[in-house]
């Protein structure tokens, strides 16, 4: 294909885990690349996308900042192309009591970055898609998304902010042209546990999901327009429809012996 002729997708939190494995299978699939992250990996990253052929414009910025997703949006305008793919991809979350082990400015950091950010792209690329009549667009969520969290229990409601998110979205746009779907992974091996301050919990020390396999399944699930997909093992798939059918405080009791300090 020439450059042109290439279709263009914008990953975000895409230097390590699942960032980095989606931005891999776009690249592996004839995109070209805009890809965000808060370091400078960003770089690096883009480097050894490139290497293929691709077309890929790092950008680092803070997407827990308003500035950050502007910064992001203004490159995404000077490479002068239509966006097919949007993955919002980036997050960050905490662990430990919310009342005793944590600050206040780590709990809106992880707002600012898993639901502002989805929010603040959605709304500056999304319409364009509509426009057109053409787009995908993949929410990172999470099983969490599916159970109230005790112990990371900021990060769970912004899990569960984005699966509803990208239900409602989908459906507004559902005679656009542009499918929105959720991506929905169990635990992962990722670096996600040490930054939160989790390696000490049951969810931390037990059994976990390859990030490739996760971006895959997100890719897939994105190319076929489907509304969300449970990507990894059967327990993340058994933990989905236990959210749809039992109780809140029963399911946030059984989450708080895999999430509570010490519990592994």
């Amino acid at each position: 294909m020439s450059a042109t002729e290439r279709p263009l997708a914008v990953v975000t939190g895409a230097s390590s885990g699942i960032g980095l494995e989606l931005a891999k299978v776009f690249v592996e699939h004839g995109f070209d690349l805009v890809v965000a992250a808060e370091n400078d990996a960003v770089h690096d990253v883009a480097r050894e996308l490139a290497a293929g052929g691709a077309r890929v414009d790092p950008v680092r910025a803070d997407l827990a900042t308003f500035e950050g997703n502007e910064d992001l949006v203004a490159v995404v305008g000077e490479v002068g192309r239509p966006v097919d793919a949007l993955a919002v991809n980036a997050g960050v979350g905490i662990g430990g009591d919310f009342v005793d082990d944590s600050d206040l400015r780590s709990h809106l950091r992880v707002v600012d970055l898993n639901i502002s950010s989805a929010v603040h792209l959605a709304k500056r690329l999304v319409p364009a898609m509509v426009e057109r009549g053409a787009g995908r667009v993949l929410f990172t969520s999470s099983v969490a998304a599916t159970a109230p969290g005790p112990f990371h229990s900021v990060y769970a409601a912004s899990k569960a902010f984005l699966a509803s998110f990208s239900q409602a979205l989908r459906e507004e746009l559902r005679d656009s042209g542009v499918t929105v779907t959720a991506l929905m992974p169990g635990p992962t091996d990722t670096d996600f546990f040490r930054r939160a301050g989790m390696t000490d919990t049951k969810v931390a020390t037990g059994p976990k999901d390859d990030p490739a396999d996760v971006a895959q399944a997100g890719f897939e699930a994105l190319m076929a327009g489907d509304d969300h997909v449970v990507a990894g093992s059967l327990r993340n798939k058994a933990q989905a429809v236990a959210g749809r059918v039992l109780p809140d405080p029963v399911k946030a009791r059984a989450m708080r012996g895999m999430t509570e300090p010490g519990s592994g």
